[in-house]
């Protein structure tokens, strides 16, 4: 099982650079950046709830729920 955070995208459909939302929401950039890459163990509400708040979105649309089954065709998919 994996939860995959799609930030990178709700951030294009947004047009908002990364660096423009560090800022507004009071997190590094390095942090930012390796949340939108997945390499964090969990995401503080407090966190997500400012993201939210400036994106105009739902955790459900940064979010996404994929089977360990899924996981694996979707990695070997972004790789190729």
């Amino acid at each position: 099982m994996a939860i995959i955070l799609r930030l990178d995208v709700m951030l294009a459909r947004r047009k908002v650079k990364a660096r423009e939302l560090a800022r507004a929401i009071g997190i590094s950039e390095t942090n930012l950046s390796l949340l939108k890459s997945g390499k964090v163990g969990g995401v503080r509400f407090s966190s997500l709830n400012a993201i939210c708040a400036y994106l105009n979105c739902t955790p459900g649309d940064l979010l996404e729920y994929v089977p360990d089954n899924e996981e694996k065709e979707t990695e070997r998919q972004e790789t190729a």
